[in-house]
């Protein structure tokens, strides 16, 4: 995991960067419209971008569409195309239906900190943003994730879940 562990100041321009790339996909409909989306516009932060599918349902569940190549280091393992609960232990599972929950049902997006103490590196977390997208323009059926990896210790930006 030490190749992607990064500052938490570069983090917060990563976000930055891809949320106005998000933004600016919207032009005018009030979320945009997942076919916009082109890998060569955020082609720098590729590596730890994901696409994670709404699995309609009850409880509504979610998948991993694309997971960039950053993040095999993170998971030791390939996440593309698995579900939450093939990917995380149960309560980091737990964690992100609850966060991708709220990204569904409030159509807006979501950031935060999360541990990788269920990976057993309790001293690194993800500063993550996760961006609804919609086939159609009203309902989010993808959202767009980017994680960075830095070191607790490096954490006292004051982000929060949104």
């Amino acid at each position: 995991m030490a190749a992607q562990i990064g500052a938490p100041a570069a983090a917060i321009r990563a976000h930055e960067e891809l949320y106005a790339y998000w933004s600016a996909l919207k032009g005018g409909a009030a979320l945009p419209i997942r076919r916009r989306l082109d890998p060569v516009g955020i082609k720098r932060l590729l590596p730890t971008i994901s696409l994670i599918d709404v699995v309609p349902g009850e409880p509504m569940d979610y998948r991993m569409r694309l997971a960039g190549t950053g993040l095999y280091s993170v998971y030791g393992r390939e996440i593309t195309g698995r579900r939450l609960g093939e990917i995380y232990s149960s309560s980091a599972g737990d964690y992100w239906r609850s966060e991708l929950g709220r990204v569904v049902s409030e159509a807006r997006p979501g950031v935060g900190i999360h541990n990788l103490g269920w990976r057993g590196a309790a001293h690194l977390s993800l500063v993550w943003i996760r961006l609804p997208l919609s086939r159609g323009g009203s309902d989010v059926d993808m959202i767009l994730g980017y994680d960075a990896v830095v070191g607790m210790s490096a954490i006292a930006s004051g982000i929060r879940a949104a």
